[in-house]
């Protein structure tokens, strides 16, 4: 008998253990990330040395693409990624080996073209030649529509998945996918009502090999409060499982949204506008306490998270 209780007591111990070890999320670079009133997206390289994010302004005026590079072991500083800064860019996202980095923009389609657009899905691409990166690349017809795609995620065998606001939805914004078979993308389909509904899905990002899928629902009626991640899992039929919401572990109620999983780390990455502020926190007995209020990392702005999880 005291063997048995034995074995509970330390089950028990060890799940709790486990439970803090996976339940807190981290702060990403957070000397770097708080240099900007807003930051949202994160994709980092296979090598681990390249990451790239979106820094906006206050009001979203402002949206241009990132990029830090590790050298000898540490961060470097922040800079704007080279083909970006003139127009609004947002949503970097490496393909699983590392060859393409796709993002979306509302630059002009061709260099004869002077005004912006709607926003469309980019790449480039390494230089087979040298290190550096290619000029942007515009993905194209039957992705890019007369309406708005973003959020791109491409799975090892180049299938896309990305929201669009294009004809096609369930209702408001819509996850599409599309197949690359023989060398060019297939007419592009809305997923199945295990994701979509006839509210808004947005921010999709797909596991290398397609067995799941993480994107973002708001509001919908088992979410905490506004913004939610989701995950869906592809069965042996090729199906989706019905979205299942990540909970509390993941979610807050507030805005959550941007995922990221580095499967090589098995480190997922996330957008939130979570608050570490509480009703004790509002009564500030100096400027200095408030102005450190004010600027803690966990703040109400758009900051970036991660944890270390099994999904």
């Amino acid at each position: 008998m005291k063997k048995k209780l034995f074995v509970f007591f330390a089950l028990c111990l060890f799940q709790w253990i486990h439970s803090q070890q996976v339940s807190q999320l981290q702060a990403v670079l957070p000397e770097i990330i708080s240099q900007f009133p807003n930051v949202r997206d994160f994709t980092i390289s296979p090598t681990q040395d390249e990451i790239y994010f979106t820094a906006q302004g206050y009001s979203g005026e402002l949206s241009t693409i990132i990029r830090v590079i590790k050298k000898d072991g540490t961060w470097s500083d922040p800079e704007i990624a080279p083909f970006s800064g003139q127009y609004r860019d947002l949503e970097a996202m490496f393909s699983p080996d590392g060859s393409r980095l796709y993002f979306a923009s509302n630059r002009p389609k061709t260099q004869t073209q002077k005004e912006s657009k709607d926003y469309d899905i980019w790449y480039i691409e390494r230089n087979k030649t040298a290190l550096g990166w290619s000029s942007p690349i515009n993905i194209g017809s039957p992705i890019n529509t007369d309406g708005d795609e973003f959020y791109p995620s491409v799975s090892s065998n180049g299938n896309l998945y990305y929201t669009s606001t294009g004809s096609g939805t369930k209702g408001k914004d819509d996850i599409f996918m599309s197949i690359w078979k023989n060398d060019h993308y297939t007419q592009p389909i809305s997923l199945s009502t295990a994701i979509n509904t006839d509210g808004y899905e947005y921010n999709s990002y797909i596991a290398p090999d397609e067995s799941f899928i993480i994107f973002g629902g708001y509001k919908r009626t088992d979410g905490l409060g506004s913004g939610d991640l989701y995950i869906s899992y592809k069965s042996k039929d090729k199906s989706w499982s019905n979205a299942k919401n990540l909970n509390t572990t993941i979610n807050s109620d507030k805005m959550d949204y941007c995922p990221y999983y580095d499967t090589k780390t098995n480190t997922l990455y996330i957008t939130s506008k979570r608050t570490a502020i509480s009703k004790k926190d509002r009564k500030s007995k100096n400027i200095k306490q408030l102005i450190e209020t004010m600027n803690m990392y966990e703040n109400g702005l758009s900051r970036i998270y991660s944890i270390v999880i099994t999904l």
